[in-house]
């Protein structure tokens, strides 16, 4: 072997074992991109024979509906499975390595919703999704190498149980008071914050089990986690309705795990090992997948029909 190269094979922090968890969060990023196009399929329906046009999030008895759509079930079971297979991934990968791969489920649907709506994608929004993917790609690529994992702490749990908090407060306002004014964005902003607070507690739940650490304070972070899910579904639901799905996908993909990376990095210490150069490239990376997802929003054919 090379000697540049056994240097760099040094380097790499991520074990063999912790590797398993790339290809079930793949595996997972598929499942999400086919629950999504069933589940908007169902919303949309409901939204057409059930709306009232206000846009204004949906109500119960359009909730009661979708029970009843077959795409609807359908795409929640995927959703579920997606779900699963994150899970299993994080019991094996740090939370910066595995969370945002699910951006290969932004390429899948927006692949699956041009064809079902028969819209071709113009040339910025194809470049916009190049920009969340290879985004997404370089930063997973920098932690693969220098990402590490440690014992969470109770003083960690509980910072990050009080910033979500803050979060869940925040949204619950604005939802009170400006959902009828409130566009496709917020549902999506909103939903991928909330996923990103859903993944960060699964892997801090996971990793005091796997230390034995369950207790009160792990129990109070599923309450926070099965929260947080809810109210991030239901704005999934929402954005749905008035957003296309790759959209919808296209900010989950991207702010979900830009939120849950913050915290891992700022609460969980899990780039610790990462150079200075290296975290420049990491945060520019970043910030090129969250313009992406700007432009999509910006450029995308179904937001100008």
């Amino acid at each position: 072997m090379p000697p540049e190269l056994s240097d760099l094979t040094e380097q790499i922090t991520l074990t063999p074992y912790q590797s398993i968890g790339i290809p079930i969060a793949l595996v997972g990023a598929v499942f999400l991109s086919l629950g999504a196009q069933f589940q908007h399929r169902g919303v949309t329906r409901v939204e057409e024979s059930h709306g009232d046009g206000a846009k204004a999030g949906l109500s119960i008895r359009q909730l009661m509906h979708l029970l009843a759509r077959p795409s609807w079930v359908i795409g929640t079971l995927m959703l579920g499975l997606a779900i699963l297979f994150q899970l299993t991934s994080l019991g094996f990968a740090p939370l910066i390595v595995v969370q945002p791969l699910g951006v290969v489920a932004l390429v899948i649907t927006a692949v699956l919703n041009a064809r079902v709506s028969k819209i071709k994608l113009d040339r910025n929004a194809i470049r916009a999704i190049a920009m969340c993917v290879s985004g997404v790609g370089i930063f997973v690529a920098i932690a693969a190498v220098y990402a590490i994992e440690n014992e969470i702490t109770e003083v960690q749990l509980l910072i990050v149980l009080g910033i979500l908090g803050l979060v869940l407060a925040a949204f619950g306002a604005a939802f009170a008071f400006a959902r009828r004014s409130v566009g496709a964005m917020f549902y999506i902003v909103g939903a991928g914050v909330l996923f990103g607070f859903v993944a960060t507690l699964a892997k801090v739940v996971i990793n005091r089990i796997l230390n034995n650490n369950f207790e009160w304070l792990t129990v109070l972070a599923i309450v926070a986690l099965l929260a947080s899910a809810a109210l991030g579904s239901y704005f999934v639901q929402t954005a749905y309705s008035v957003g296309s799905p790759d959209l919808v996908i296209a900010g989950l993909t991207v702010v979900d795990p830009l939120v849950a990376v913050l915290i891992g990095v700022v609460v969980l210490g899990e780039a610790a090992l990462i150079p200075p150069a290296f975290a420049i490239v990491a945060v520019v990376a970043g910030a090129v997948a969250i313009f992406g997802v700007l432009q999509l929003a910006k450029h995308h054919p179904q937001t100008h029909r």
